[in-house]
């Protein structure tokens, strides 16, 4: 495990609104940025698109008094850099985030997953017997969704060539996700000067502008996680929803609970797709609660 010095961090970053020491580490060739703040119990949160680690600041500033807060940016996404010849495709992702649980050691862990993050850590912790001990899934899903038309009217929306082209010259979607996506609190300018730095050209946008077509591409990836839910689907689960999201709907969330019998669901009325950054202090007490309990 080669690790960077976080001089690397740049000065676009501001250390008020992203209070913690950045860290790098190379897993696979990738060069991969994560924060580890906090000690205690380890969460590890996992972002979707087109957000990054950022998404968790509010999330990760109260609870590193009780917890270790672990959050990792994809390659590509963020402050990481990937190698040469990486697709962006979530199964790829997955595959850096397993290294990225073995590099760091990560054990006992609760997943912290939003969106993408819900689907890429449930195929790490069904690879890692033993390392989850607990989920939270926000606004996510676990199977394939082709032939669905609310899904596949998205994904040939914003998956077809000209749609891609657009998101990499317009950073079509941090303009458009991260600002629906907020239904309790309009995002800030400078909130969204971050979402939109870490996706800063062309090239960089190409991370976010594969995802939307994977939705329908991944298929055989989503398929094999659904087909090993059963590995995770004993393990104490907290479903975190924000009630207002346009992207994922109650036919979602009430699957996530017929899968995961040993849940607890928490509402959040108004919320959008970014729960965890439109309402962080419900999110952050449904946590704490719910560890308690």
């Amino acid at each position: 495990m080669a690790e960077t010095t976080s001089t690397t961090r740049p000065d676009w970053v501001d250390d008020t609104l992203f209070p913690f020491e950045s860290r790098f580490v190379e897993i696979d060739g990738h060069t991969v940025h994560y924060v580890d703040e906090g000690s205690g119990p380890t969460l590890l949160f996992l972002h979707g698109n087109p957000t990054w680690s950022f998404l968790w600041r509010d999330a990760i500033s109260a609870l590193r008094g009780e917890f270790r807060c672990v959050a990792v940016d994809y390659p590509g996404f963020g402050l990481s850099t990937p190698k040469r010849g990486y697709r962006f495709l979530p199964e790829e992702h997955a595959q850096v985030v397993a290294g990225f649980v073995d590099a760091l050691g990560l054990h006992q862990v609760t997943l912290v997953g939003q969106d993408w993050g819900g689907l890429i850590g449930l195929a790490v912790a069904q690879g890692r017997p033993g390392v989850f001990e607990r989920l939270v899934l926000a606004n996510t899903w676990a199977w394939p969704v082709n032939g669905v038309l609310h899904f596949e009217a998205f994904a040939r929306a914003l998956g077809n060539p000209v749609s891609r082209l657009l998101v990499r010259q317009l950073n079509l979607l941090v303009n458009a996700f991260i600002p629906t996506g907020h239904r309790r609190r309009k995002p800030t300018e400078a909130e969204m000067t971050h979402y939109r730095r870490a996706l800063d050209t062309p090239a960089r946008r190409q991370a976010s502008a594969m995802l939307p077509g994977a939705v329908l591409a991944s298929r055989d990836f989503f398929a094999e996680i659904e087909a090993r839910l059963p590995d995770v689907a004993q393990l104490p689960t907290l479903i975190v929803w924000g009630d207002a999201d346009i992207a994922f709907r109650p036919q979602e969330r009430q699957r996530l609970e017929a899968t995961f019998t040993n849940h607890t669901t928490v509402i959040v009325e108004g919320a959008g797709t970014y729960v965890e950054s439109d309402a962080p202090e419900e999110f952050v007490t449904a946590i704490r609660d719910w560890v308690k309990a």
